[in-house]
């Protein structure tokens, strides 16, 4: 650009527009560098001043679908796809889950347990061999939202208490041997700083550098059905309210959308974007 323009991110604050950060994530969503440089190089073009970061990634969105570059647009919403497993946190209680599962954990969520003081409400329970884990699960709707340092010392002080007596899963028991608070966007430093020091195990979009949500999703093809251009509205509710999270069971299972009351050709549609999504 031949001039300075600022940009107003989800939490308010501007900041001066980046081309650089727009063109990498464009490439991390599988465009090619011709590609990404033509649809900053229209972003640009249509940009003002103070414009909001929501209707940049629109924009940017659209224009890579219009290119038939669909599997690179849909990463490219997956934090977006993320932020719809809502409104209330349960499907993204049940997505956290799944992460463990590909550990080889067995999980359950929603859990009410007791501590040594008072009960407790336990997002999601993981266990296998001599290990219990346990998981507070997160969830914001909107990017600019941060995990602070409160979030790390309320959820500290819980797994505290939990750890004062065994639990029994699958059949023995066993006692917490690792606390978690996973989100789907940001920590702020500070809840780094005091989870660092206080073994308190965090994964948030990018953090950390190894493992990070964005990381294990794509590594395990945990991608959450709500990142499909072809389900939306009453079929995603219908969805969520069968259990089902991931891409990948829609493809395994196509019974969830036939119960979903999706037609043959919405299903069809359905599972072929889900099967190029999933690399199945």
């Amino acid at each position: 650009m031949n001039h300075l323009v600022y940009v107003t991110k989800s939490n308010g604050v501007r900041e001066l527009f980046e081309e650089g950060k727009l063109v990498e994530s464009l490439r991390a969503a599988g465009a090619s560098a011709e590609s990404a440089d033509e649809i900053v190089d229209k972003v640009e073009k249509e940009m003002k001043d103070g414009m909001p970061t929501s209707i940049i990634y629109a924009r940017a969105f659209e224009l890579l679908r219009s290119s038939n570059l669909h599997h690179a647009a849909a990463r490219y919403s997956l934090r977006r796809a993320l932020a719809d497993l809502g409104p209330n946190g349960y499907p993204f209680e049940k997505f956290v889950a799944e992460i463990f599962k590909v550990w080889g954990f067995e999980t359950a969520t929603d859990m009410l347990l007791l501590g040594k003081c008072v009960e407790h409400e336990v997002d999601v329970v993981a266990w296998k061999d001599d290990r219990l884990e346990m998981v507070e699960a997160k969830f914001h709707n909107e990017f600019g939202l941060k995990s602070d340092l409160k979030v790390a010392l309320y959820v500290k002080a819980r797994f505290d208490d939990l750890s004062a007596h065994p639990y029994t899963f699958g059949g023995r028991e066993r006692k917490l041997s690792k606390g978690w608070l996973i989100t789907n966007t940001k920590f702020t430093s500070e809840a780094i700083k005091y989870a660092e020091c206080n073994n308190l195990h965090l994964i948030g979009w990018n953090y950390p550098k190894s493992g990070s949500l964005h990381q294990l999703i794509d590594e395990f093809k945990l991608f959450p059905f709500t990142i499909l251009s072809s389900v939306t509205g009453e079929l995603r509710k219908r969805l969520f309210e069968q259990g089902v999270i991931l891409c990948r069971d829609l493809v395994k299972y196509p019974g969830y959308l036939v119960d979903a009351g999706a037609t043959d050709v919405q299903v069809a549609h359905v599972i072929s974007e889900a099967k190029m999504m999933c690399k199945i």
